[in-house]
């Protein structure tokens, strides 16, 4: 097997052995009683410094929608873990097109949207502006002391208000929020960013997550196909050997 070959076949390995990125979900009338499910980290500071056994999953099921409104049922899991107690104060994410307004009832039953504020509502942990914030305390920002604890759950509904009827809409940059943290050092409250997500049921079940680099290992192995076909572009060092074409 020359260098090229064993070249491309290693980048394909690689390629399938990265995980699947996270993407947005897009979802519209045919998408009723599907489900989505997202998976968070937990990190203090910025993104980049996580904090291990801090975790947590929120799944969402289109309900319903009418006129100007899509409404969903929500079940927050906090699955933080290694002796590590949080509660998870709020949820977040981006809404397009832009909303007017939300409303949530249940474990979460309080929102926090523009409506009219100068600014949208902001994420700690260097996160910034998000659309909108679900708590599970009133407050001025989308932080509070409440929420569900490591090994519960929590669960209710929350409606998106549109100032027209869209056909579709698209959910991206989920984040939670972490509050009450201990057995993490000297971390007390954390945010946490979208590392995965799933979707089930539904007719087409929103924005499916591609299988893992199943995209990479095609562009790759075509890639090296057509490198192959081209004569006169290898040398003897570029293949291990005699040159393969004249």
């Amino acid at each position: 097997m020359n260098k090229l070959t064993t070249a491309v076949l290693a980048c394909a390995a690689l390629a399938y052995a990265t995980p699947a990125a996270a993407g947005p979900i897009t979802m519209d009338s045919s998408d009723i009683d599907s489900s989505f499910t997202i998976d968070f980290d937990g990190f203090a500071n910025n993104s980049t410094n996580t904090v291990d056994g801090l975790s947590g999953s929120i799944t969402f099921t289109l309900e319903e929608i009418t006129s100007g409104t899509y409404t969903f049922g929500y079940k927050v899991d906090n699955t933080s873990s290694d002796g590590v107690a949080s509660k998870i104060s709020s949820f977040a994410f981006n809404v397009d097109p832009d909303i007017v307004g939300a409303s949530s009832d249940g474990a979460y039953n309080y929102s926090f949207v523009t409506d009219g504020r100068a600014s949208d509502p902001s994420y700690p942990n260097q996160v910034g502006a998000v659309d909108v914030c679900f708590k599970a305390a009133n407050s001025g920002s989308c932080s509070n002391s409440s929420g569900v604890s490591e090994g519960s759950t929590g669960s209710g509904s929350l409606s998106l208000f549109f100032g027209s009827s869209p056909s579709e809409i698209t959910l991206s940059d989920f984040f939670v929020r972490y509050q009450g943290i201990s057995g993490a050092g000297d971390v007390t409250s954390a945010s946490g960013q979208q590392v995965t997500s799933s979707t089930t049921g539904g007719s087409s079940s929103g924005t499916q997550v591609p299988a893992p680099g199943m995209v990479w290992i095609l562009g790759l192995v075509l890639l090296g196909l057509g490198f192959l076909r081209r004569p006169g572009r290898w040398n003897a060092s570029d293949l291990g050997g005699k040159p393969a074409f004249a």
